[in-house]
């Protein structure tokens, strides 16, 4: 249990502060229509959107889970935090297409490029999926993280967060969700750092922790028979992942799309994918540094789960374990707060105006925020459930399951923007047959028994990661296939939505969009992922 002193509680008592100063500005600001509320008036900057992007994608799970995989397994999870590629190809490939589309979803923009059966299809898959697996896990984890760090109850913890996060998320939308991700962000790499530096001082140094725990622990690259993080997997597994979660969620992307122009979006792209490598060094390496201070006796824990509260406990001074839970606070309330606003926006936008065309935007705006508010209950009526089920065995769950929704949708937008011929009878096919498919694998884990044998049980025991792989190039399959056999989409629907139908105008445009040093940011940013891809070989 981690022991607050005065000093703690002040710099707790300023982070907080510093949030209700945002709020309140973001308050006086005005939300009055649709894009005012769900995309900040389209008038972010490109620090904002990228510290916004970072802040989404690390929570409370996300920060103890990478600790306590550090210290049990080592480096073999830095090649998710590695997609900062990814996170590139947003901004270069998808994101212009994107604000061509002037949509305001990726279910919309998937109606644009195909039909509307494929955006009711994601509209609905994703919301379902935020309350039953983003809403719940952060909640669990952030009541986890809170409740040990002020030493409260698990419950008042997660109900007090939630409560909090709800209250600016509803009342200043997009605006104030983005706002205060850039604090939040700061504030978080600060903590973390602050305990990586003074872990590698506490244990002598980066030699010799590579010393303590040996070169196998610094090793990216497992076998491709490794049960757990086979390098093929993790590779093209984990890109297909990637691709589906910072280029296609409305997660992330609606960060982007609150740019003014693509140039904006995209620089925020570039930022966030550098932020993106921070977990490697302050996250990962901290549990290296924990497993590395546990064999020399200086350091206790039982489960990986504890690796983090344990560095804090050790390794900070009064004043700074304020600044840590603050840190920690930021990482939970920012991701709370993204999936609030980006499931509000999909039953707004995808849902509700597509059933009420006609409907004012004063309204949409409130109906946006009653949605909030219904997401928010939701999410403390899960809370209850959330305690039952327990945090370690969903949080693997869960990371297993991404890799059974990816290979559909990743498939339906790449092949979208890369090939006209792609139709929507193609894209639907692919959705339903990838929704299908994973659905089997699901139960096909949670059926078979150890030491089974047959085609059942192989195909539940396949790695998640090389499954992903296999479910990919059967929906290419199927995606090509279905859209051959049919007819092709009309010119006229798709121009300007796929690389095949883009004018002579609209590609001089996207020329103009970028400078050479947004080139050479995202060259020198390869070069350094490459670097450490290198290093990391044990």
């Amino acid at each position: 249990m981690t022991t607050f002193a005065t000093l703690d509680w002040l710099v707790l008592a300023a982070y907080f502060g510093g949030l209700l100063a945002i709020a309140i500005w973001v308050m006086r600001q005005k939300n009055d229509t649709t894009k005012d509320y769900f995309l900040a008036g389209k008038n972010v900057g490109w620090f904002v959107i990228g510290a916004s992007i970072f802040a989404s994608n690390i929570g409370s799970e996300h920060v103890v889970g990478l600790a306590g995989t550090g210290a049990e397994s080592g480096m073999p999870m830095a090649h998710y935090e590695l997609h900062a590629w990814i996170v590139l190809l947003l901004g270069w490939l998808f994101l212009p297409f994107y604000m061509r589309s002037e949509a305001f979803t990726m279910p919309e923009f998937l109606e644009k490029r195909f039909d509307a059966r494929s955006r009711w299809f994601l509209s609905i898959f994703s919301i379902v999926g935020y309350v039953l697996t983003k809403v719940s896990v952060t909640i669990y984890a952030g009541g986890i993280v809170v409740s040990q760090l002020l030493d409260i109850p698990f419950f008042y913890g997660a109900i007090g967060i939630v409560i909090i996060t709800g209250l600016y998320t509803v009342i200043g939308g997009m605006r104030a969700v983005v706002y205060t991700e850039a604090l939040q962000t700061i504030v978080l790499i600060l903590g973390a750092i602050t305990i990586m530096v003074l872990g590698l001082q506490a244990i002598g140094g980066f030699s010799e922790l590579k010393a303590t725990v040996g070169a196998e622990h610094f090793n990216m690259w497992k076998p491709m028979s490794d049960p757990d993080f086979p390098w093929t997997g993790m590779v093209f597994g984990g890109a297909i992942v990637g691709i589906w979660y910072w280029c296609t969620d409305q997660y992330i992307v609606q960060r982007t799309l609150a740019a003014h122009n693509i140039k904006i979006g995209r620089r925020g792209a570039i930022f966030g994918a550098y932020l993106k490598i921070l977990p490697i060094f302050i996250f990962l390496l901290p549990g290296i540094i924990a497993y590395g201070l546990k064999q020399k006796g200086m350091l206790d824990y039982d489960k990986s789960d504890e690796v983090f509260p344990a560095l804090v406990q050790y390794l900070l001074p009064v004043g700074l374990k304020g600044l840590v839970a603050g840190g920690l606070m930021a990482a939970l309330m920012s991701s709370l707060a993204s999936v609030f606003n980006s499931s509000s926006t999909l039953f707004t936008v995808d849902i509700f105006k597509k059933m009420y065309p006609d409907t004012l935007e004063k309204k949409l705006v409130n109906i946006g925020k009653i949605a909030t508010v219904f997401v928010v209950i939701l999410g403390m009526l899960w809370i209850p459930i959330m305690q039952k089920i327990g945090g370690g065995v969903l949080y693997q769950y869960l990371q297993s399951v991404q890799s059974y929704i990816a290979p559909p949708i990743t498939c339906v937008f790449l092949l979208g923007v890369l090939w006209k011929r792609i139709n929507a009878q193609g894209a639907i096919a692919t959705l339903f047959f990838g929704l299908l498919m994973g659905t089997l694998r699901i139960i096909a884990e949670l059926s078979v028994a150890e030491g089974g044998s047959g085609f059942i049980h192989t195909f539940a025991t396949i790695n998640f990661a090389h499954m992903a792989i296999f479910m990919f190039l059967a929906c290419l399959v199927v995606c090509i296939s279905v859209s051959l056999m049919t007819a092709a989409p009309s010119e006229k629907q798709i121009a300007g939505l796929t690389f095949g139908t883009l004018t002579a105008e609209q590609k001089q445009s996207a020329k103009n969009s970028y400078s050479k040093w947004d080139i050479l940011a995202s060259v020198a940013l390869l070069i350094v992922i490459i670097a450490i891809l290198s290093y990391f070989t044990g």
